[in-house]
Order: C-alpha cells, then sequence, then structure tokens
C-alpha cells in the first residue's frame, strides 16, 4: 500500500520541477572570416551594370542572432595580366566594400582578391564566366500539390561550343543550379514554382540568371543543400566549413569561408499576379 501513496508525490515533483529552465551548452567556435565576392556582369544591359562589392563577416555560434560585419580589412583586386590595382573602400562601415573607381571585368583576364586582415593575408582568383541571355521569363497557369503554387515559365538558349553550367536566383532567396548536360546547344525550357510560403500575390520578382564554373556550381549545390530555402541566403549563415577558393596564405590552418566568382549575369522582372 505505501507504493499507492508514493505514486501522487511523484507526480507532484514532476509537475513541480518541469518549469525550470534547462541549460545546455553548445560549444563555441573560433570566427573564422566569411567572403561573399560573387561579382556579377550585367553584359546584356547599355551601359554595362556591374555588382562588385566584396561582403566581410565573421562566423558567428549557432545561437547569435547578429552576424558581425569586418569592417577594418584591405581589399584590393589585382589584374593579373598588367598588375593593376583596384582598391575597395568599405565607405558606411557595414562590411561591404566596394571599388573606390569604375571597375567593369574584362572577358579572359585573370583577377586577383586579396584581403589583409588580423594579420592574415586571404587571396583568391577569378575570370568572367560566360554566359547566355534569358529568352523569355513570363507567369504560367500551372500548380502542383497544393494547387496553390505559382509556375515561371523560362526560356534561354545554352551555348553550345562548351560545358555550361548556371545559377539563378528567383528573389527572395531562392536558388536553382542547372548544367546543359542534356540541352547543350539548344534553346531550354523549364518551369519553376513559388510555394504559398515563398511569395504572396500580388508582388514583382527578378529572375536573375548567371554563367558560373563548375567548380563553383559544386560548391553552390551543397551551400544550397546545407543552408536550405529561405534561411537568410546562402553566404549569411553557413553552418560547416566548405571550403571556397580563397586560401589564408599567411596561415593556412586559419581557412576563410567564401568564395571568390565573377559571371555574367542576365535579369528580367517580372509582375506576378493572382490567377484562378
Amino acid at each position: 500500500m505505501k507504493k499507492i501513496f508514493l505514486f501522487p508525490a511523484l507526480l507532484l515533483f514532476i509537475f513541480t520541477n518541469c518549469e525550470k529552465v534547462v541549460d545546455i551548452e553548445v560549444p563555441s567556435t573560433t570566427p573564422k572570416l566569411i567572403i561573399d565576392a560573387v561579382f556579377e556582369v550585367y553584359f546584356t544591359e547599355i551601359p554595362i551594370r556591374v555588382n562588385t562589392v566584396v561582403k566581410l563577416s565573421k562566423s558567428a555560434d549557432y545561437f547569435d542572432e547578429a552576424i558581425p560585419a569586418v569592417t577594418n580589412a584591405v581589399v584590393f583586386i589585382t589584374n593579373l595580366s598588367d598588375n593593376s590595382i583596384i582598391d575597395f573602400s568599405d565607405a558606411n562601415g557595414d562590411g561591404n566594400y566596394i571599388p573606390i573607381s569604375t571597375f567593369i571585368p574584362v572577358e579572359n583576364v585573370v583577377y586577383e582578391l586579396t584581403i589583409v586582415y588580423e594579420n592574415n593575408t586571404y587571396k583568391g582568383t577569378a575570370s568572367r564566366v560566360k554566359s547566355s541571355p534569358l529568352t523569355s521569363v513570363i507567369q504560367g497557369d500551372k500548380t502542383l500539390f497544393s494547387g496553390n503554387e505559382t509556375e515561371l515559365k523560362v526560356a534561354f538558349t545554352d551555348d553550345g561550343t562548351e560545358e555550361n553550367f548556371y545559377l539563378f536566383d528567383f528573389s527572395n532567396k531562392l536558388f536553382l543550379t542547372i548544367q546543359d548536360r542534356f540541352f547543350n546547344g539548344s534553346e531550354y525550357n523549364f518551369s519553376y514554382y513559388y510555394g504559398e510560403d515563398d511569395i504572396k500575390l500580388p508582388t514583382t520578382v527578378s529572375v536573375k540568371m548567371s554563367g558560373v564554373s563548375k567548380e563553383f556550381y559544386t560548391y553552390y549545390r551543397v551551400l544550397i543543400d546545407q543552408s536550405g530555402q529561405n534561411s537568410g541566403g546562402p553566404f549569411e549563415t553557413v553552418p560547416s566549413s566548405l571550403l571556397g577558393n580563397m586560401i589564408n596564405t599567411s596561415y593556412e590552418s586559419k581557412f576563410p569561408l567564401g568564395y571568390f566568382h565573377i559571371s555574367e549575369t542576365d535579369s528580367i522582372s517580372l509582375n506576378l499576379i493572382e490567377k484562378n
């Protein structure tokens, strides 16, 4: 009979203690430099427009909400064909470094990005990767599983003279990578579907297609898988030490995260509406 009287006491103990907060210690990691230097050359526009921002930040622990910007680095690009230097400056103190003079990456030139930060020198090289222009981007009428998806119909013609890899940015941090294995040199059409949580109609989206190298294509596929869509952008949180093409020439073991890449890019803006 004693066991019968002990059971309510056990319940009282459980209910009394269940509201206590349990602190779980998460291992703290040494911050690494994150380099987001993915340049875009809008080659179909007249005059040519470029995005040549080098974004620098530090990795943070898992539960940290803020991503520390790096504002006191030295950043410059070297044209390795003539050794000319393009200096970058963080004029706004937000970790975004822009060229202090006009800089449009040209074809068939290797550029070297150099970053000097906290007595470490980081270097990486890239050349402008060619791309095809978008032929059309229109809103379609089809849906998928829920019936509430929004279809985009995308078309372009692939360059058949070489193996091509593409990165698509559908706005709202939604990305897709494609290679031309099955449509080399042909016109290619495909549909992309926004889920009902991805966008709220009516809205305007900007669809970008960039030509990328095979190495960057592989890197970005892994990065998208790790970070997930809608997670703040692949370069804003790096869940694991995925190595890019930037190296620390001062201390090899203190490697950075991120990538230096130059893409030819085409962009089309589209107004999306509700369709019954």
